[in-house]
């Protein structure tokens, strides 16, 4: 999804300043919303990919002018709305109004601790990898309207495969409900200038991970 969350590699977006000795939560609220975030996929609400998508989705001026937890919450109203399992009325009057709506999970005490972890997204291989260790590759030149773990700043650029990372489930087609479509995954290697011209730090390179559905042979070599 081309929007205004794939911020990698813009400029004019203010430099990275990390907060020295940066508590886990500055408010309490925000641990209470990554709780309620974290409940809703375990009980079946919906996915982790759903849930980055809906923050994807939130209009420009709300992306860019909220906080990382922000986002989570104004993800998680619009999925719960769009879900039928919370009204616009409840959300403004800040209670329920109507009788909830039961999730495929119920979650309980002694579930807390698989709450903290992810969901296994490895499957068993149904073809070998396309690309070696060592494939010199070039991201595919994609502008889906969906989800997709595929940076802008990739698309057209030619990398090399460093790692083979296993055969998962697609990140984009499961956030959309369409499916596990599994597939190889690979860590690509992708230099500066080949990413932002002459003008990039030699030194520079950065790694992503890539489903092979985002690759294709490059015709030609790394600058």
């Amino acid at each position: 999804m081309n929007g205004v969350h794939d911020m990698g590699g813009m400029a004019g977006v203010g430099p990275v300043l990390p907060e020295p000795d940066e508590p886990v939560f500055h408010e309490r609220w925000e641990g209470r919303v990554l709780g309620m975030s974290r409940c809703l996929v375990f009980n079946g609400a919906w996915n982790l990919g759903a849930a980055r998508h809906s923050e994807e989705r939130l209009p420009p001026e709300a992306h860019l002018g909220a906080g990382y937890y922000q986002r989570i919450r104004l993800g998680m109203e619009q999925l719960l709305r769009e879900r039928g399992l919370l009204g616009a009325d409840e959300l403004a009057a800040g209670r329920s109004l109507r009788p909830g709506t039961a999730l495929p999970r119920r979650l309980a005490g002694d579930d807390i601790g698989p709450l903290l972890l992810r969901g296994r997204s490895s499957r068993a291989p149904d073809a070998p990898p396309r690309f070696a260790i060592g494939a010199v590759v070039r991201g595919r030149d994609l502008n889906p309207h969906g989800h997709t773990r595929l940076p802008r700043y990739a698309r057209g650029r030619v990398g090399v495969v460093e790692a083979l990372c296993g055969f998962k489930v697609l990140p984009d087609t499961v956030a959309m409900g369409a499916g596990e479509h599994p597939q190889w995954f690979y860590t690509v290697v992708f230099r500066g200038l080949e990413l932002w011209g002459p003008g990039s730090d030699p030194a520079l390179s950065v790694a992503i991970g890539a489903a092979e559905g985002y690759l294709e042979p490059a015709g030609e070599g790394v600058r």
